[in-house]
């Protein structure tokens, strides 16, 4: 078993590493999105195999189902001239190196660190004992629900007035286009939506 799994966590993470690096080499940026949704798989693969379904799941489902594809269709439908955004290449590339020179660093003091000590990250740990025997997703659920609940909801409400900003940022009403009124609709009565004509015997309205 211990083998199996040694095996698919190389399978995912060389699969992750490999798509990862098309996503930044590919000059079809289509191509990219579809390397970026197989990188994303594969990183929930590999937090299947460490335990933490939930994390997999939101990956697969928010990342995938919905910003990557999103990206997808945005690169498909916006007609992009990718070859004059190269063109301002050179000119940052002075910062990109620092700030690639800064992560490297950054990637070998966390790898040396757990090469010198490897206990600190086991003496980080803070587990909760009533719930270190339940599931990944039954305990985070427990947590959010019950522990941090009000800042769930407080999350949440964020995140309504959010999207409510931006529906009315964005809605134009049209002045000469006619448009449903509810209110009105339902507070019609019989005198205001009905009238009736008295019209004589042989003669039109």
């Amino acid at each position: 078993m211990a083998i199996l799994t040694t095996l698919f966590f190389y399978l995912f993470a060389g699969t992750a590493i490999g798509a990862a690096l098309m996503v930044i080499s590919s000059k079809n940026p289509v191509h990219s999105v579809l390397f970026l949704i197989l990188t994303f798989f594969n990183a929930a693969g590999l937090f299947m195999l460490a335990g933490a379904e939930f994390l997999a799941f939101i990956l697969i489902v928010v990342y995938v189902g919905a910003v990557a594809v999103l990206f997808l269709f945005v690169v498909m439908m916006l007609d992009i001239d990718f070859v004059e955004l190269r063109q301002g290449f050179l000119q940052y590339l002075p910062v990109g190196s620092i700030v690639g020179l800064v992560l490297i660093a950054e990637l070998l003091i966390v790898m040396g660190a757990s090469i010198l000590t490897p206990d600190v990250a086991g003496t980080a740990l803070q587990p909760i004992p009533e719930l270190a025997e339940r599931s990944n997703i039954a305990a985070l659920g427990d947590l959010l629900y019950t522990r941090y609940v009000f800042f769930f909801q407080l999350a949440g409400l964020v995140l309504l007035v959010a999207m409510i900003g931006a529906i009315v940022l964005t809605l134009h009403h049209r002045p000469k286009v006619q448009r449903q009124n509810i209110a009105d609709q339902v507070a019609r009565t019989k005198e205001t939506a009905i009238e009736i004509k008295q019209v004589d015997s042989g003669k039109g309205i």
